[in-house]
């Protein structure tokens, strides 16, 4: 995943080789697109208003920390909010319900700590509308879904869509998969009902119509052993730390380190490593972001470390959000 965030960053000779795979893909992806705007597919309601976060380019744009805001608003607002998920890295097949002791090898690391951070119940399948009717099925209570990453799902009818982008990458070369990194053409942006661009740290945020503005920034660290135990960064004693992540752009969590002043060695993995043991020293100083940290839990180090991310999107995205909600 780092070297094709590399490759999608620019046009090169590789990426032109790629195009005629490209022209295939897009060929495809349109005529299903087609399909289900003409009717000739159809789109299953599930019963409840559904809002899906999603993106039109592969790699991690950030959907997963406003997805777990989104859930914890819904709450604060007096809704009963379900996740479904593809759970993506995970071994589940059909549709399985995350539990809080869920392997993140069989549900996946996301929907794991959407678990974990909001404590609403979270289905994983890679059909999302069978994800969406075990969900009502075993909770009858909830009376919205939230579908993480299924913005291409076409077949889960939807209420409100989300596209994510991050500031920093925004469409890369522009080009379609696998010469560039959109699974949609750009013009897909133009009929979500609000894109979301993800600011980490100095990156200015793109120019793009209907745009709100989330601005993620690293919140206190907390000890994988002893969660309860939890510090700024800032006052992190001084180590020989390690600052080890497997997601899909590393240097948006590097920054933010580099932003409170601390000091490490980088460690980059692919998007949804699945972590070993060996892979990091056990009596090393390590942090890490939250959603690697749940694959580590079995295993970490007295002295490794999860840092929280914080969400903040501007007050106008909120006021908008809430008042789409109650039509």
């Amino acid at each position: 995943m780092l070297s094709l965030q590399k490759l999608w960053a620019r046009t090169g000779v590789l990426t032109v080789l790629l195009l005629p795979f490209s022209a295939l893909f897009s060929a495809v992806s349109g005529l299903r697109r087609l399909a289900y705007r003409r009717g000739w597919l159809d789109s299953v309601a599930v019963g409840v208003p559904v809002l899906v976060v999603g993106n039109v380019t592969a790699g991690g744009s950030g959907k997963t920390p406003l997805t777990i805001w989104l859930v914890n608003h819904l709450r604060a607002q007096g809704y009963r909010p379900g996740v479904v998920s593809r759970g993506y890295g995970g071994a589940a097949r059909g549709c399985v319900e995350v539990q809080p002791d869920s392997p993140p090898g069989e549900v996946g690391d996301e929907p794991l700590l959407i678990r974990h951070k909001t404590g609403a119940p979270v289905v994983v399948g890679r059909d999302r509308v069978a994800a969406a009717r075990t969900l009502l099925a075993r909770h009858p209570g909830v009376d919205v879904v939230v579908s993480d990453d299924g913005l291409q799902h076409y077949r889960l009818q939807r209420d409100l869509e989300l596209a994510v982008i991050d500031a920093a990458s925004g469409l890369g070369n522009g080009w379609p998969l696998p010469a560039g990194p959109l699974r949609e053409p750009a013009r897909r942006l133009a009929s979500v009902d609000a894109v979301i661009q993800v600011v980490r740290g100095p990156a200015p945020p793109l120019q793009i119509d209907r745009g709100w503005r989330v601005d993620y920034t690293a919140g206190q660290a907390y000890r994988l052993r002893a969660p309860q135990e939890r510090t700024a960064l800032a006052d992190l004693p001084p180590r020989d730390w390690i600052a080890a992540t497997g997601i899909g752009r590393p240097q948006g969590f590097f920054d933010m380190l580099q932003a409170h002043g601390v000091r490490f060695n980088p460690r980059a993995f692919a998007d949804h490593h699945v972590f070993r043991p060996t892979e990091l020293p056990a009596g090393g100083a390590v942090l890490m972001t939250e959603k690697d940290a749940v694959k580590c839990l079995t295993f970490a180090g007295a002295d490794w470390w999860a840092v929280e991310l914080d969400v903040a999107p501007e007050a106008g995205f909120i006021h908008w959000l809430d008042a789409r909600l109650k039509q």
